[in-house]
């Protein structure tokens, strides 16, 4: 709220004497409030609200771009993590040669992870996710943990299990990869989100895609 300097009527400051009648007096107040120029100061006491509703919104745009923001760079850098952790599982637990995955896949996964933290206390900083891939001879193995921001107690705890493809391989590479040290991931994936500070079951989603 803007506050104005309140100014006396007229040109000098009415002095009033012991014979006035306080009738007269009101009056010559009530006047001066249904004056014009009253009017005027009303109207623009008006539009410097208007101004000041404005310059609100103006901020809560700014704040919910900066929330845009962090949210932008977040998912780009749980997916570098998440595509790091898959790269590093190549030779320590998956032992291949080529992990090979459908496109967009990681993308999609690290949507679905947004999604799933929305409604958290922190959001996706209070999560602790972990990763997987399931195979038919293998079974379920672990490829690598994020944790998307270090500093916070994680308050829930999402599991991502992939879908290994270990039907027959992938032909066109057969010249040159022996086909079993490819691995083929499929457009598949199960999202599990569990909280780690509550008696709930845990949420589980099976995703599959084109």
């Amino acid at each position: 709220m803007v506050y104005s300097t309140a100014l006396p009527f007229g040109h000098r400051v009415p002095v009033f004497s012991e014979e006035e009648s306080l009738v007269e007096m009101i009056g010559k107040y009530f006047l001066q409030l249904a004056s014009p120029g009253r009017r005027m100061k009303s109207a623009r006491r008006g539009s410097v609200e208007s101004c000041e509703e404005r310059d609100c919104n103006s901020a809560y745009s700014t704040l919910d771009a900066g929330v845009e923001d962090e949210q932008r760079l977040l998912h780009q850098d749980v997916t570098r993590q998440l595509e790091r952790c898959l790269t590093e599982a190549k030779a320590s637990t998956l032992h291949c040669q080529m992990l090979l995955l459908p496109r967009h896949l990681t993308t999609r996964v690290v949507d679905h992870i947004l999604r799933s933290s929305t409604e958290e206390p922190c959001g996706l900083r209070g999560a602790s996710i972990k990763l997987y891939i399931e195979g038919k001879k293998d079974g379920l193995k672990s490829v690598g943990s994020i944790f998307p921001d270090p500093a916070v107690t994680p308050t829930f705890e999402l599991s991502v299990v992939f879908k290994a493809d270990q039907g027959d391989g992938w032909p066109p590479l057969k010249h040159l990869f022996d086909t079993s040290k490819v691995l083929k991931l499929r457009a598949e994936y199960r999202l599990v989100k569990r909280k780690l500070y509550s008696s709930a079951s845990p949420v589980v989603h099976d995703i599959s895609y084109l």
